[in-house]
């Protein structure tokens, strides 16, 4: 694979060139087969799991999505015309029994319901009588490669991600992070190979520096291009929306001034976020968890699992992730551990310097 990703970047022109004589012939070949399919993507309509999607949808409303979804029917319902069924005690008291065993299950990290979540109505059926059980199942790993480094070559690269994908089997998925180490036709070069060599790359992070240049690439390449530093380092950080030049926005709590700054990028941008950290401590982390909970859709993995790269924490418990989940909640500071790791005078005394410097500024 590694090699047919080499061959494509350096012989691009050959290949471009075979595909304009192919393209006629394929059309030829293949143009009576239009009117036997479908806009439906990835996706069969007619199957059971889109029909069964369809009915929650319809009949839920805001029901959200998960690994899979047990629908639970009150037995008496269909006799008694009782609207609150699922409300009444004994079936409150077996919904949530089930609830519980099913979060037991061996391969289950989380399952939750209607009667688990505070009696929520868009997990309940308009009539009454029936009501969901969700479940998320332990899953497949996402990964993030770390690409284009100063001494390093596309090949190795290509060789790196071709290791994470192996770890992480076919159904992970893979998004790498350039830094904005590339030029332009590097960027268009490097996604290629690389996305050969993923198997599909899920985005690709920060291709190249600025904005316009990130713009550029997007409209020559068709894998999603996610903007960081094109929004954290950015005077206008909605330059990136106006432009066009990313599909998803990647969101830092602390150097973009706080969840609450977050929030209003993200809605300004209108674009999907993925939450990362800035490599923090479990206290800054738990701002980003904050942030996480607050938007209304997470539809990529956030970027949160970094304690490991710390050399320690200042709290208790650090934040590590279980089964690819983080608890969302507030993090105290713990004495013990902050001694353990505190500053000497007189690095101390600079970041003391430059906090006030700040303070200045915002005055």
């Amino acid at each position: 694979m590694r090699r047919l990703a080499l061959f494509v970047v350096h012989h691009r022109w050959i290949v471009i060139v075979l595909a304009a004589l192919f393209l006629p012939l394929a059309a030829i070949l293949g143009g009576g087969v239009a009117k036997s399919l479908t806009v439906g993507g990835l996706e069969d309509p007619g199957s059971e799991s889109a029909k069964t999607a369809e009915a929650i949808s319809a009949r839920f409303s805001r029901a959200g999505q998960s690994d899979f979804v047990v629908l639970v029917t009150a037995k008496d319902a269909a006799d008694s015309g009782d609207a609150a069924a699922v409300d009444d005690g004994a079936v409150a008291r077996q919904g949530t029994s089930t609830t519980e065993e099913l979060g037991k299950e061996d391969g289950v990290v989380q399952a939750s319901s209607y009667w688990t979540s505070g009696n929520l109505p868009p997990l309940r059926s308009e009539d009454g009588r029936q009501a969901l059980i969700f479940a998320a199942l332990r899953g497949d790993l996402d990964a993030k490669v770390k690409v284009a480094e100063k001494g390093q070559t596309l090949s190795d690269d290509i060789a790196r991600v071709e290791a994470v994908r192996d770890a992480i089997g076919p159904r992970g998925n893979v998004r790498v992070d350039a830094n904005g180490g590339w030029t332009v036709d590097e960027a268009v070069s490097a996604i290629a190979a690389l996305n050969l060599a993923a198997h599909g790359l899920e985005y690709v992070e920060q291709p190249c520096a600025s904005v316009e240049d990130l713009a550029s690439v997007r409209r020559r390449v068709g894998v999603p291009i996610a903007a960081d530093e094109s929004i954290r380092r950015a005077e206008d950080p909605l330059r990136v929306a106006e432009l066009a030049a990313a599909d998803i926005a990647v969101l830092k709590v602390a150097p973009l001034g706080g969840v609450h700054a977050c929030l209003r990028i993200a809605e300004q941008i209108g674009l999907p976020v993925v939450v990362s950290s800035a490599i923090e401590t479990s206290i800054g982390l738990a701002a980003g968890l904050a942030l996480a909970a607050a938007l209304p859709e997470l539809p990529y993995a956030c970027g949160l699992a970094t304690t490991s790269l710390l050399g320690g924490d200042v709290v208790a418990e650090p934040l590590v992730p279980v089964d690819g989940f983080l608890p969302v909640g507030r993090q105290a500071l713990d004495a013990k551990a902050y001694d353990a790791v505190a500053a000497d005078a007189e690095t101390d005394a600079r970041w003391q310097a430059r906090l006030a410097d700040v303070r200045a500024v915002l005055a």
